[in-house]
């Protein structure tokens, strides 16, 4: 964060709210011309503070709104392990989150599917496939309270 000034924080701020900010509206808000806020976005995105842009979709109307935390422990963990459970993870589109967590788990999934029986099967057919796998919890969200996709900077 060395290299970012006051201007680039706020563009940064401002873009997590509204990414589809055109430049000039973006320049507006920042009050600089469209040329330097051009040229701050693409520093920022080739310095990779701007990973990508995207769009939240509504995972209820989607239906995929049945929400489950599921921690995996593996029966062994080594590199060629971890990186093989990544690798397979990474595949799998159901999981739109997956940790690398300490303590009794190896990972933290996050999963999205529509009902009970549909995270059942991806249990039993997908994460049950691994022969890796040792034991896994699920939790079950009821309802989401807060969730940011920015960060506080």
């Amino acid at each position: 964060m060395d290299t970012l000034d006051k201007t680039d924080l706020q563009i940064l701020r401002i873009l997590q709210e509204n990414s589809k900010l055109t430049t000039k509206e973006l320049a507006a808000r920042v009050n600089l011309s469209t040329t330097p806020v051009f040229e701050r976005l693409k520093r920022l995105e080739a310095e990779g503070y701007i990973k990508k842009y995207v769009a939240i979709l509504d995972a209820e109307k989607l239906n995929c709104g049945f929400v489950v935390f599921c921690s995996v422990k593996l029966s062994r963990l080594n590199r060629e392990i971890a990186e093989e459970f990544s690798h397979f993870i990474r595949q799998v589109p159901e999981v739109t989150e997956c940790y690398n967590i300490s303590g009794q788990y190896d990972f933290l999934l996050k999963i999205h599917a529509p009902d009970m029986k549909s995270y059942q099967e991806f249990i039993l057919n997908v994460l049950g496939t691994l022969d890796s796998l040792a034991s896994l919890t699920s939790t079950f969200v009821m309802a989401e309270i807060k969730h940011n996709y920015g960060i506080s900077i």
